[in-house]
């Protein structure tokens, strides 16, 4: 079998919700922008493109990542653009804008879907043969009887209530 690998670049960073008006983010809120389009966050948001990227090979999503956004400043810019209010981004992210107080380095990463790896690889089309736990339709590991249910202490000490029918 030929494999024909690809990296997919220049995805949008953001795109609009013509309902609301609102700007969302493509990926997540902390993928930096490409260092180039950083202008446009105040004039074109839309023309941004993401320092994110996927790993396809022979048509097939494998792997995907970014790169994050690793300067309080710009992430503040991010959180503005994405309509969140001062006190909206202090009260979810302050500790992440917190920790840029004492410096961040350029950090991303790759995740990899090693289960489509390997069935391409093998040259099925079903990741099937490959997961290591597989669950069935309804999304049961029969293996475990996964989900199951709780005992009532359990579901104390989590402080969490059911509805009973």
């Amino acid at each position: 079998m030929i494999f024909k690998p690809l990296w997919v670049i220049n995805f949008p960073l953001v795109e609009k919700i013509e309902e609301t008006g609102h700007w969302h983010a493509m990926h997540h809120p902390f993928t930096s922008p490409n260092p180039e389009d950083e202008p446009l966050m105040e004039t074109d948001p839309g023309a941004i493109r993401a320092n994110a990227y996927d790993l396809v090979i022979n048509g097939v999503e494998v792997g995907g990542g970014s790169i994050r956004i690793h300067d309080k400043s710009l992430q503040q810019k991010m959180f503005d653009l994405l309509g969140f209010t001062p006190e909206e981004a202090n009260d979810q992210f302050g500790f992440l804008m917190n920790a840029f107080e004492y410096g961040a380095p350029p950090h991303g990463g790759v995740a990899f879907g090693f289960d489509r790896l390997c069935a391409l690889m093998g040259g099925t089309d079903s990741i099937r043969d490959y997961i290591a736990f597989p669950k069935n339709n309804s999304g049961r590991d029969v293996m475990i009887d996964a989900p199951s249910l709780l005992a009532a202490e359990q579901l104390d000490e989590l402080k969490i209530s059911t509805l009973k029918g």
